[in-house]
C-alpha cells in the first residue's frame, strides 16, 4: 500500500510528499483534489469505500517560500541511496566528512557522505584521497525536484509525469 502522496500546487507543479492520511483529509475538505488514485487500495468506512489518493493538487495556489532540503542524517543517506560512496555495500551505514571536522570541515551537503564504518574507519581523519579511497559520486545538494524523484519507486510510478521524469 502506498504511504505517500504528491501534493501538486494549482499549477501543478509538484510542491511537498504528505502521508495518505492527510491527502485524504485534504481532499474530503475540498481542499484539494485527486488526480491519480493508488489502484487497489482504499480507505473503509463502516459504509464507504474510499480510493487511496497517489497525487492531489491543491484547489487554490499556495506560495511556498523554499528553503531547501533540510540537511539530516535520513535525508543524506536517502540522498545517496543508503549505500556506500566508496564501496557499494547498504550494510552498517554511518556518515562521513570529506574533509573532516578536526581538520576544518563542515557539516554540509557538499562535505558530507554515507559510508559503512569499514570505510570510515579506513579513511579516519584523512581525504579520501589522501586514504586512498574513490567516491562514486560529488556529494552536491539536492533540488526539491530531485528530492522528489528518490520517493519514485515501484508503488508511486504515476508520479513521474508531474516531476518531469520518463514515462
Amino acid at each position: 500500500m502506498i504511504d505517500k502522496v504528491l501534493i501538486l500546487n494549482q499549477d501543478f507543479s509538484a510542491i511537498a510528499v504528505c502521508s495518505v492520511p492527510k491527502a485524504f483529509l485534504l481532499v474530503y475538505l475540498d481542499k484539494a483534489e485527486m488526480v491519480a488514485k493508488s489502484p487497489g487500495n482504499f480507505l473503509h468506512t463502516v459504509s464507504i469505500a474510499y480510493p487511496v489518493p497517489s497525487v492531489i493538487r491543491l484547489q487554490h495556489y499556495v506560495r511556498v517560500p523554499y528553503y531547501g532540503i533540510a540537511l539530516s542524517r535520513h535525508n543524506v543517506m536517502r540522498r545517496d541511496h543508503y549505500s556506500c560512496q566508496y564501496c557499494g555495500t547498504a550494510k552498517n551505514l554511518t556518515l562521513d566528512h570529506l574533509l573532516p571536522r578536526c581538520r576544518g570541515g563542515k557539516t554540509i551537503w557538499q562535505n558530507l557522505v554515507t559510508a559503512c564504518s569499514r570505510c570510515n574507519s579506513r579513511k579516519g581523519d584523512r581525504t579520501p584521497e589522501e586514504a586512498g579511497l574513490k567516491l562514486s559520486k560529488a556529494p552536491r545538494k539536492p533540488s526539491l525536484q530531485s528530492f522528489l524523484q528518490l520517493h519514485v519507486d515501484t508503488h508511486n510510478q504515476d508520479w513521474r509525469s508531474y516531476l518531469g521524469m520518463e514515462v
